[in-house]
């Protein structure tokens, strides 16, 4: 049975233009904000993904936000949960089916619509806090994104779907993943595994890492929401989330 959802949204705190929604909350959590802090942003210039990647997004096209989570607790499949809670919002926005890229990239027909950043400062006993970086682009219209990301990144953008106008706006998408995010940061470890499991885009694919040095065929996640891989030269791998940059061969 799953905990009451956690409470999302209050306080928020929105800036025009700002570096990152994610270096705002952190500034704020440590300065002792609230667990449901949330911060967003029409405009992010310096605005990255996992392993320092920049994100693209046009003023006023996606959603930049980060939500504070705290006491951190001992929640270990956080980086599992945040992705399907995307999932959950997006779908509820568009018709849209999602996938996940393991470990937190969220897919829509094999291109990238979103994507997740989740810092935090553990504390012994399992206190800390946690800062839930997410950007989703919703608006961004076909042609707006640049010749690199033209052929991988994907928006909800009804024109972009082929869906009769009007799509989502801002403010909707902000309420559905406030809605989500709550109700899966308190779903039981059971659902979060199965539920990514149907999600997972990965399995039973071809991938490398490593920067190519490595290869093999992801064969799903453990209990722990490590990827398991079947490795060419045989036997099997556990990779951790910090340990790679997957990328489809």
């Amino acid at each position: 049975m799953s905990e009451p959802a956690v409470p999302l949204g209050r306080p928020h705190r929105h800036f025009r233009r700002t570096d990152s929604t994610n270096a705002r909350a952190k500034e704020m959590a440590a300065a002792g904000a609230p667990s449901g802090l949330v911060v967003t942003a029409d405009e992010q210039h310096a605005g990255r993904g996992r392993q320092g990647r920049g994100w693209f997004a046009p003023p006023g096209t996606a959603l930049l936000y980060s939500a504070l989570l705290r006491p951190l607790g001992r929640r270990r499949l956080l980086p599992l949960a945040v992705p399907l809670a995307v999932c959950t919002a997006a779908e509820s926005l568009a018709p849209v089916r999602c996938r996940v890229k393991w470990p937190n990239d969220v897919w829509i027909e094999g291109r990238k619509l979103a994507g997740v950043l989740i810092e935090s400062r553990p504390e012994p006993g399992g206190g800390g806090w946690a800062v839930i970086g997410v950007g989703i682009n919703v608006a961004v219209p076909p042609g707006a994104f640049p010749e690199e990301l033209a052929g991988t990144a994907a928006s909800l953008h009804p024109d972009a779907l082929g869906s009769a106008p009007p799509g989502p706006r801002l403010a909707e998408a902000l309420a559905a993943l406030n809605a989500a995010l709550g109700r899966w940061l308190a779903a039981p470890d059971e659902q979060v595994l199965a539920s990514f499991r149907e999600r997972d885009a990965l399995s039973g694919r071809r991938i490398s890492w490593d920067e190519g040095a490595a290869s093999g065929t992801a064969a799903g996640i453990d209990d722990s929401g490590h990827l398991l891989v079947e490795r060419d030269e045989g036997g099997h791998l556990t990779l951790g989330a910090g340990e790679v940059h997957l990328r489809l061969r």
